[in-house]
């Protein structure tokens, strides 16, 4: 069955027939594909072709669910697919020069919707030190737990990881079989509800950190910047409006999104732990190539913390994977 939230999880084997199934064809002028797993944070796409938005721009779209972001991300540089939607710290481990693809856009950032789980007598990152955690290795679960250690100056070594997905991690957690476990909502209110531990932090804590963003390949860049523009500008007025009808969208983007956030209220209450960004808030993130934003702060976390984990070679900079001029 589907893991419901699949959009963090790293596939090991990418078939090739998988990859012909995620889509069918490559863009063209007037038309672009995006591949995403069902996360709240790309409810703002389907808001936007409900609304229009993406015919007024003259855009065409066409958007693939898949089951994990490393397929949609293989299908995007097997030409299947014109970009994806995914999160900052993943794209780095893609990048090379033989995949060419940049950011350029921002869809939400997790505030609060990610966050770990502990025994009551754990109270800091620092009573960690030598006990399992469980977590999905590889995943932004991991680079957000590294990232924590990191600030802290404890050594990842110090602590013992236990790989399994965010849902499994979560029960592992409520039956007791470890100490403490890094997931995702609605895990964190289970734990709370269950009143068998404690939410330690999460991703409110860390502002800006797990964000969610729209990239597409270099070609597609190139080839089709005012179908690039016209998609971002239908993706940002999407936001204006569902923070202007917040009840309205989240009807419209529980629709298009589906699986298990198919119902609006629970789609209001996914929608409650993240932070979506509109124009001015991506402006500001990502800067520009010479007055970079906050978005630069990641990166530099991402290059070290996968490079420790052996998930990048070389270090992926500014100037490769962010393009801001589409929103600007």
């Amino acid at each position: 069955m589907l893991n419901k939230f699949f959009r963090r999880q790293i596939a090991g084997v990418l078939c090739g027939t998988v990859l012909a199934a995620v889509a069918s064809q490559a863009a063209f002028a007037g038309k672009l594909s995006l591949g995403h797993t069902i996360w709240v944070g790309y409810g703002p796409l389907y808001l936007a072709k409900e609304l229009g938005y993406f015919k007024e721009n003259g855009v065409d779209v066409d958007f693939q669910v898949v089951d994990d972001s490393a397929l949609a991300m293989a299908a995007q540089a097997a030409g299947k697919l014109s970009g994806t939607a995914t999160t900052l710290d993943e794209i780095l481990k893609y990048r090379s020069d033989s995949f060419c693809f940049k950011a350029v856009a921002l869809f939400d950032e997790s505030h609060g919707g990610d966050g770990m789980v502990s025994v009551k007598e754990i109270n800091s990152l620092e009573d960690l030190k030598g006990k399992t955690v469980a977590m999905n290795e590889g995943s932004t679960s991991q680079f957000w737990f590294s990232y924590l250690l990191k600030k802290k100056g404890i050594p990842l070594k110090e602590v013992e990881v236990l790989n399994m997905s965010a849902d499994a991690a979560a029960a592992a957690f409520i039956a007791g079989q470890v100490p403490a476990a890094v997931t995702w909502e609605p895990n964190l209110t289970l734990v709370k509800t269950k009143n068998v531990g404690k939410v330690l932090t999460s991703s409110a804590d860390t502002p800006g950190v797990i964000v969610d963003v729209l990239e597409f390949s270099c070609s597609v860049l190139e080839k089709q910047p005012k179908d690039v523009k016209g998609f971002v500008a239908a993706l940002q007025k999407a936001v204006d409006y569902t923070k202007a009808n917040p009840e309205k969208a989240y009807a419209i983007m529980a629709k298009g999104v589906g699986g298990y956030l198919k119902e609006p209220k629970d789609f209001a209450d996914a929608a409650s732990g993240v932070k979506f960004y509109d124009k001015a808030m991506t402006i500001d993130y990502l800067g520009t190539p010479d007055k970079p934003g906050k978005v630069t702060e990641v990166l530099q976390l991402g290059n070290e913390i996968w490079a420790d984990l052996g998930k990048v070679k070389k270090p992926i900079t500014y100037k490769e994977v962010i393009d801001p001029s589409f929103t600007q």
